[in-house]
């Protein structure tokens, strides 16, 4: 409707997780946002609501998409899942063995493991780079084969923010000869009719919102006391949110930060994992390939994030940051807020994005506290 007013369906059970939404939007926490719940593969939840532009003249729609930043992370995570579930790759073998050119510089060690889990020790480019640099593949994945890690691979945590979309793109294009967003939206997307893109046609561009970004002084570059991994990670290149408005960016494939789509999309997406590799009654991936999600590759204080962290396969685990009702939960957020919850006890997903950025990297209360509405109403807290 173009007054911004609360759409969609919502279960009887879930009316609460309905008022938490209209909530958020009625006191200004929210400008524009939508919310999407599976449990057993049914959307059982589908909101939206607000505003598509800060000016408030766009109302968001059911079709409205927008960048979601870092929970693309967990597309490109369940695109390489799928492609060792078919036998692709082997988490355990070294990357040189798909991609050779990366045993440059003390790598030749490294395990694709690493690279799911942020503990390859590549945080980020030695080499000063642009924000116009993301969209060149080539520029991006060469860096990175050369240059040294800088920790021990394995060893410590440390937030692969943009690089990790790269290097584990590199090994899905080394293994298929087709670049992460085709085999994405050729094995994932399309079957579902999901829409959500990484790499977004230009003939989607009028449905995409505008983000707002975080406060002045809010923003990832903007933390103090920063180590010299954080600020090659935030400053090298820094975040730009009205890049996510151009074509450049939008059209580009940023596995790790430059996803488009909405909750629907994010939810239904992840019912793969959360169904046993069974949604909209196909079969995507055997039981066991998804449940690599959850095995844990690496926990400790994050060199980046400087929290605690436990990441499984491309995934945040139970234990880490975030407050989990059960423990077979995977997880990841988006810069800004967005989020995506996969609890495979209770076979659900939540799925959150929004246009107004908080100042986090890994979701906040908007998002947290509707997963905690959905978990209340399902009795599981």
């Amino acid at each position: 409707m173009a007054d911004g007013s609360v759409q969609g369906v919502t279960q009887d059970r879930y009316a609460q997780v309905r008022e938490v939404f209209e909530g958020s939007l009625r006191n200004g926490d929210d400008v524009g946002a939508s919310f999407c719940a599976t449990v057993e593969g049914e959307t059982v939840v589908d909101l939206w609501g607000g505003w598509a532009d800060p000016g408030k003249t766009r109302p968001w729609t059911s079709d409205t998409i927008i960048n979601v930043y870092s929970t693309t992370k967990t597309m490109c995570a369940l695109t390489a899942l799928l492609v060792a579930d078919r036998g692709g790759i082997d988490f355990d073998a070294p990357v040189a063995t798909y991609w050779p050119e990366f045993a440059a510089n003390g790598k030749a060690g490294v395990k694709v493991s690493h690279l799911m889990s942020h503990s390859a020790g590549l945080s980020g480019w030695k080499e000063p780079i642009t924000t116009e640099d993301l969209y060149d593949w080539e520029k991006m994945t060469s860096l990175l084969a050369a240059q040294a890690p800088f920790w021990e691979p394995g060893s410590a945590p440390g937030y692969h923010a943009l690089t990790q979309g790269y290097l584990v793109g590199e090994v899905v294009r080394r293994v298929t000869g087709k670049s992460l967003g085709t085999v994405f939206r050729k094995e994932i997307a399309e079957p579902l009719g999901a829409d959500f893109w990484i790499g977004l046609p230009a003939s989607e561009d009028h449905r995409v919102a505008e983000l707002i970004p975080p406060p002045p002084g809010g923003g990832v570059g903007d933390m103090r006391n920063q180590t010299e991994l954080q600020r090659n990670m935030s400053l090298n290149p820094g975040i730009d949110v009205s890049a996510t408005n151009t074509r450049g960016w939008r059209g580009a494939e940023i596995p790790a930060a430059g996803g488009t789509g909405n909750a629907r999309s994010v939810a239904e997406i992840h019912t793969i994992l959360a169904n046993g590799g069974v949604a909209k009654g196909k079969r995507f991936m055997s039981e066991a390939g998804c449940r690599k999600a959850l095995e844990l590759q690496v926990e400790g204080q994050d060199l980046i994030l400087a929290n605690p962290a436990r990441f499984g396969m491309g995934f945040g685990l139970a234990g880490g940051v975030l407050p989990l009702p059960n423990p077979n939960t995977i997880y990841w957020g988006g810069y800004g807020g967005s989020l995506i919850v996969i609890d495979m006890d209770a076979r659900t997903t939540f799925g959150y994005v929004m246009n107004k950025m908080q100042p986090t990297t890994q979701g906040d209360m908007r998002g947290l506290g509707l997963a905690m509405a959905m978990w209340t109403a399902m009795g599981a807290i």
